[in-house]
Parts: C-alpha cells; sequence; structure tokens
C-alpha cells in the first residue's frame, strides 16, 4: 500500500472514528440505526452496481430490498411470522426483478442469486450493528465497539505482518497481496485488540475466555469475509466496489470483515450471553 494511501486511511479514521464513537454512545439507538441504514444503502449501491451492471433500476430495486431487510430486521426482530415472509419472499421478488428486467441471459442467474444474497448478508449483516445496540443493554455500545475493533485490528495487523513477514501467499487466486503471515498477524491483533482489550478496558461484563474465543472465530472468519468481497471484485473486473471513503475505497471495502464480526458478536449476544 503506498504511504500516501496509508496517510489517508489514518487521517479518514481520525476524523470519522469520534464522531462515530459519539453517535454509538451518546446518540439514541434509532439514531446509529439511520447512520447504518445509510451505510447499508451506499454499500448496495455499490453491490448492485457490480452484479447488476448498467441496469440502473434493478440496481435501485436491489438497494431497497437491503435496506428492507434491514429495517424489517430491526422492527420485528422477534416476530418469527414476519422473518419467515421476508425469506419466503425474497427468492420470488429476485427472480421477478430479472424476469422483467432480462438484460443478458448469460448473467441471469447470477443476478437472480445476488438479488438474494446481496440483501442478506449486507442488510442483515449490518443490521446486527444496529441490534446490539439497542438490545444488548447498557453494554450495546460496547459490543458494537467489540466489532468495529476486532475487524479494524485484523486488517492492520494482517496489512503490517504481511509487508513485513510476508513469504507465502494465502489464496493468490482471490487476493495476490495476502499472505499466511499477515493472516496470522491479523489474527493475533484481533485476539488482543478486540477480545482481551474489551475485557479490561471498555467491556468488563465480558468473560476473558469468551472474548478470546469470540475473536478467534470472529477474527478468522472476518478475514474469510474480505476474502470473499475480493473473490467478487475480482470476478467482475474492479479493484475497489467505491471510492466515497478516502484512502478506504467504497463501503463495502470496509465492511467486508465487519459484517461477519457484527453478525457473530450479535450471534454470541444472543445465544451465550442470553
Amino acid at each position: 500500500m503506498p504511504k500516501s494511501n496509508l496517510l489517508m486511511r489514518f487521517l479518514t479514521a481520525v476524523i470519522a472514528g469520534p464522531a462515530i464513537l459519539a453517535l454509538l454512545y451518546f446518540g439514541q439507538p434509532w439514531y446509529f440505526a439511520v447512520f447504518v441504514g445509510l451505510a447499508t444503502l451506499i454499500g448496495a449501491f455499490e453491490l448492485f452496481a457490480m452484479t447488476h451492471a448498467d441496469d440502473k433500476v434493478s440496481q435501485g430495486v436491489g438497494a431497497l430490498l437491503t435496506v428492507g431487510v434491514l429495517f424489517v430486521l430491526w422492527q420485528w426482530t422477534g416476530n418469527a411470522r414476519v422473518l419467515v415472509t421476508m425469506l419466503l419472499l425474497l427468492p420470488l421478488l429476485s427472480m421477478g426483478l430479472v424476469l422483467v428486467r432480462l438484460g443478458e441471459m448469460r448473467t441471469a442467474a447470477l443476478r437472480v442469486a445476488a438479488g438474494v444474497f446481496g440483501p442478506l448478508y449486507l442488510g442483515g449483516g449490518l443490521a446486527t450493528l444496529a441490534l446490539l445496540r439497542r438490545d444488548a443493554g447498557t453494554d450495546g455500545p460496547s459490543f458494537v465497539l467489540l466489532t468495529f475493533m476486532l475487524s479494524w485490528f485484523s486488517d492492520t495487523g494482517a496489512y503490517f505482518a504481511g509487508r513485513f513477514l510476508g513469504k507465502h501467499k494465502l489464496y493468490e487466486a482471490v487476493s495476490p497481496k495476502k499472505t499466511i503471515e499477515g493472516a496470522i498477524g491479523g489474527l493475533a491483533a484481533a485476539v488482543l485488540g478486540g477480545g482481551v482489550a474489551a475485557h479490561f478496558l471498555y467491556l468488563r461484563s465480558l468473560p476473558l475466555i469468551d472474548g478470546v474465543v469470540l475473536s478467534i472465530v470472529a477474527g478468522a472468519l472476518g478475514q474469510a469475509g474480505d476474502l470473499g468481497e475480493s473473490l467478487l471484485k475480482r470476478s467482475v473486473g474492479v479493484k475497489d466496489s467505491g471510492g466515497i471513503v478516502p484512502g478506504h475505497g467504497g463501503i463495502l471495502d470496509r465492511v467486508d470483515a465487519l459484517l461477519v464480526t457484527g453478525t457473530l458478536t450479535y450471534l454470541y449476544v444472543v445465544w451465550v450471553r442470553g
């Protein structure tokens, strides 16, 4: 990564980080949900611009469906009938959209699949951040912060470990620059800067062993989420999903691992913490 780009990333984090933390800790839960919703909308347009290229109507419908998933999860989290209805209708809506907006036959199946995957993966994954903020009690903001730290420390640790120690390619066909050494460094950074730091600094109700296990699982699978987005971009021939975040590319480029760490942290709170 060029030094100028690294500096831009640092400056963006310095400016955006405090604003997001202030919104997270001092704003009402629905304020943060609106912020997440805006990020979801932008990320959805980036995603569907890749999968539904040259079809603005389908991109707009896909973005609305993605935000719709977030809204349904926020509004009817505990209503199984509404959630099942959403899951059953999404494939039908995606199929119907492609039938109406047929385009190139060779990519029709991809667009049908993307119309189901995109809203659930992006809308559902980012919804977990808003749900954590609202439903995890007084620790809600800190659990959201933990998801950020797991993602950020994993990404940063992987970058520096890969830069100075990386020799063996991790998955060259998908992401040529990533190395095994970088992945290990990212995982170690996620454990130390994520679960361990949370237990001792800002989320003391989180047992240390839970924090370590969650960091290992979420840190490792978060890197898989990063690889997954790289796979998507390489398959459609783009370098970045967008350019809205200076030095970082698009929203999707920033939330690829966060979608995973947020989901797993939310599932931890629901199933383990109770």
